[in-house]
């Protein structure tokens, strides 16, 4: 069972960073400036920290480098020894479902509070099939559905497979990001159907479309506007400060029933532009993660741009196209606030 104040914390929605690992430049686990990292999210008063997930490499599970327990167990203990305010903890769990029922496992057992459920990569499985592996995986931990977009990993995920699967009681939230408008509309869709609008939390994961998400009412025939109340975002694993001021204005905006001002709408269109600059939009996302790493070197949280598997690396151009966009929108970043208290959290 969920604790009620995290789950009334998952209702109420924030910001949720997807944690980036850091590496020195010998591919080893940076332990002090993994610390570093949770401890920015927190203090920029991310609601909840999101590891184990893409942005955290999916390569962590490889027993090359033994790195998914270390890398949970180490977010955990820094969150909790850093604050008692309520903080979501999701762990990324893949995999068939012996392995993703043994994630969850070690995640509950590491005191994490949602199993975010990919079921990329297990292409041909019937609805049916993909609905009882998230069953069993939310006999261990509650769930946090995932729309993975297919360019890194994901696969088509039909309306009927999210009617089905919220008939499952363990489904408390759902992190819809496919990059497309159709497919996020499915799954809304689906949850006003299902009845579970106000009981299963929308999160957006569209990174290309954040404050539009957040500002979006979804409303079906003669019912309730639907809202995603957060999102769970490897955009918002940087500049992350901004992230929770930028969320707090959308949520004034869909509280109070005003209208989003000119500013916000402004703001909208240059993260998306800052974010495919980021995230390698122009190479298929091949440079995503670098393009975090390199933002969060720049800041002096990391140390460079390393991956475990070093075929990732910037694209060409992409680190131009990433100088433009801070050059363009300053605003955007929380750079001098990191920079005051850098220092505490690398200590």
């Amino acid at each position: 069972m969920l604790a009620p104040r995290i789950r009334a914390a998952l209702r109420r929605g924030g910001v949720i960073p997807a944690h980036p690992l850091a590496l020195d430049g010998r591919g080893r686990l940076d332990e002090r400036r993994q610390r570093a990292l949770t401890r920015y999210y927190l203090d920029a008063g991310a609601g909840g920290i999101a590891v184990g997930v893409h942005t955290t490499q999916f390569a962590i599970r490889d027993p090359r480098f033994g790195l998914l327990e270390p890398v949970l167990a180490l977010a955990r203990e820094t969150s909790r020894m850093w604050t008692n305010r309520p903080v979501v903890h999701v762990a990324g769990v893949v995999g068939e479902t012996g392995q993703a029922v043994a994630e969850a496992a070690l995640a509950a057992r590491l005191d994490y509070d949602v199993a975010l459920v990919s079921v990329g990569g297990l292409d041909g499985w019937t609805v049916p099939r993909l609905v009882a592996h998230v069953r069993a995986v939310g006999e261990v931990l509650p769930v946090m559905g995932f729309y993975l977009q297919p360019a890194v990993g994901g696969r088509d995920l039909p309306y009927d497979f999210w009617r089905a699967l919220l008939e499952l009681e363990c489904v408390i939230a759902i992190k819809v990001a496919p990059f497309d408008r159709n497919r996020t509309r499915d799954v809304v869709r689906a949850v006003a159907d299902a009845g579970r609008a106000g009981d299963v939390a929308l999160y957006t994961g569209n990174d290309d479309h954040i404050v539009a998400d957040l500002l979006t009412p979804y409303r079906f025939g003669d019912g309730a506007p639907l809202y995603f109340v957060g999102g769970l975002l490897g955009q918002w694993a940087m500049w992350t400060r901004r992230a929770v001021a930028v969320h707090a204005d959308c949520r004034a905006v869909v509280t109070g029933g005003g209208a989003p001002s000119p500013d916000l709408l402004a703001l909208a269109t240059q993260l998306t532009e800052a974010n495919a600059a980021i995230f390698d939009a122009a190479h298929r996302y091949a440079g995503c993660l670098p393009g975090i790493h390199e933002v969060l070197r720049r800041q002096g949280l990391l140390a460079g741009t390393w991956c475990l598997d070093p075929r990732e690396h910037l694209s060409p151009g992409q680190l131009e196209d990433i100088d433009r966009v801070l050059t363009a929108y300053p605003h955007l970043t929380d750079d001098a606030w990191v920079a005051e208290r850098r220092d505490g959290w690398l200590a």
